[in-house]
C-alpha cells in the first residue's frame, strides 16, 4: 500500500520506483551464473541488487521483489546470493513468499478464484490460465501453481507436466505483440 501497488500486474517501473525510494541501486549482470538469478549486497557503498540482465519479464520482476525483501527485512544480512541451492534456507523461503505476496497477495488470489467460481480442490489448469489472463498478473505460472497447491485449490503435483504457454495459446490465441512484431520489421 505504501507504494501504491493495487493490482497483481506489477511492472518493472513499479519496482524501479520502490527501489529509488528505498535508495537501492540495481546492477544488471550481463551473464548468468548457474542457478543464480540475483543477489543483494549492503555495504559501505549502500544497498545494491544484482539481477541477471537477460531474465524474462516475470522472473526479472519476481527477482527484484525477492531482493527487496532482503533490503526491507534482513538488515543483518550484508550479502544474500539468491541461488537454487539456497532454496531451503529460511531467509530465502521468506523472500520467495514476500515476492509472491508483493506481486499477487494471497487474499486477492483467493478472491479472484472465488469470482471465477473455484472452490478448494476445484482448480483446473484452464482456470489458472484464465486467472493470469484476466488479472494480467506478472506472477509466473509456476508461482501461481505453488500458491494454488499451498491454498489447497489443487492437489500437489497436479500440474507437474503442464505446458502453460501452449494452453494459453489454445485458450486465447497468439498475443497481439507477437502478431504485430513481424509487420514492424517490414515497415523499416
Amino acid at each position: 500500500m505504501k507504494y501504491g501497488l493495487n493490482s497483481p500486474c506489477v511492472r518493472r517501473s513499479d519496482l524501479r520506483r520502490i527501489y529509488r525510494a528505498e535508495s537501492i541501486k540495481v546492477d544488471l549482470w550481463p551473464y548468468r551464473f548457474k542457478g543464480v538469478r540475483g543477489a543483494y549486497l549492503n555495504d559501505e557503498l549502500g544497498a545494491t541488487v544484482m539481477v541477471v540482465k537477460g531474465l524474462p519479464v516475470e522472473p526479472f520482476i519476481f527477482t527484484l521483489a525477492h531482493e527487496l525483501k532482503h533490503h526491507l527485512v534482513d538488515q543483518t544480512v550484508k550479502t544474500a546470493l539468491c541461488a537454487e541451492k539456497n532454496q531451503n534456507d529460511a531467509i530465502e523461503i521468506g523472500a520467495e513468499i514476500f515476492a509472491a505476496e508483493l506481486i499477487f497477495p494471497e487474499k486477492d488470489f483467493c478472491i479472484a478464484l472465488e469470482v471465477l467460481g473455484v472452490g478448494k480442490g476445484q482448480c483446473e489448469a484452464e482456470t489458472l490460465v484464465k486467472l493470469k489472463h484476466e488479472t494480467q498478473t506478472t506472477l509466473s505460472y509456476a508461482a501461481l501453481v505453488k500458491r494454488a497447491e499451498y491454498l489447497k485449490f489443487v492437489p500437489k503435483g497436479s500440474f507437474a507436466r503442464m505446458k502453460w504457454t501452449k494452453l494459453a495459446l489454445k485458450l486465447y490465441g497468439e498475443p497481439i505483440y507477437k502478431r504485430i512484431r513481424p509487420h514492424k520489421q517490414h515497415l523499416g
